[in-house]
């Protein structure tokens, strides 16, 4: 009897690992077939202990496995379940700095910049929330870079602005994953046909860092 719930318990957890990879597999080819986006597969983190198995995590959860294959960009359905089968339950994570680059703000402000930003007609890519309370807005490869000195012509330099550009060798926790154990990320604005050409991070920055300004002086 007991050998038959062992066998019967084991067939479940197999068919459940089956299933999670099924999913994560499709969330995968998402990114990579319609959004031409490479997923990396990220650490998971549980009591603020994350599964890289690092006594000394600094970003429990939060950074991609070294051990795990890259999944590219344009990888089918197929290929994305085959990899992700190897990672059942792993975070997906987005490169940053090929497709685009990251504006990194407080949610608070990010919320209402973007409503403004709509209002205004403005060029806008995808915008992600994180469980840390960052809105994080896709922009045109480069801007991290570029950052400081567009800033300085903007007259912002100074302002000590919650702002700040990811690039090249930084990567993101794409919804809807965990990100640290913290909770799932989200969309504030879903990637969509104008996604593979992300705006010019110029064209954001004023609202961006208006806000941001705004969200930091006291009130009173």
């Amino acid at each position: 009897m007991g050998f038959t719930i062992g066998i019967r318990e084991m067939r479940t957890g197999a068919r459940r690992r089956a299933r999670s990879a099924a999913a994560g597999g499709t969330e995968v080819a998402e990114y990579t077939g319609l959004w031409g986006w490479a997923v990396v597969p990220g650490a998971r983190a549980a009591g603020g202990l994350c599964s890289c198995g690092a006594p000394s995590c600094a970003a429990p959860g939060a950074h991609p496995l070294e051990s795990a294959r890259e999944v590219p960009a344009g990888a089918t359905l197929d290929a994305a379940a085959r990899a992700w089968a190897e990672v059942p339950g792993a975070p997906l994570m987005l490169p940053v700095g090929r497709s685009f680059d990251v504006l990194d703000v407080a949610e608070g402000a990010g919320r209402r910049a973007l409503v403004r930003m709509e209002r205004m007609g403005l060029p806008l890519g995808p915008v992600s929330v994180t469980p840390q309370g960052r809105a994080q807005f896709f922009v045109a490869p480069g801007a991290a870079d570029q950052l400081p000195r567009l800033l300085y012509r903007m007259g912002w330099d100074d302002a000590g602005l919650d702002l700040r550009g990811l690039g090249p060798g930084s990567h993101i926790t794409a919804p809807p994953s965990d990100r640290g154990g913290l909770g799932p990320v989200r969309w504030l604005r879903a990637p969509g046909p104008d996604s593979a050409t992300p705006p010019e991070a110029r064209l954001l920055l004023g609202t961006l860092a208006y806000l941001c300004h705004r969200w930091a002086a006291p009130c009173g």
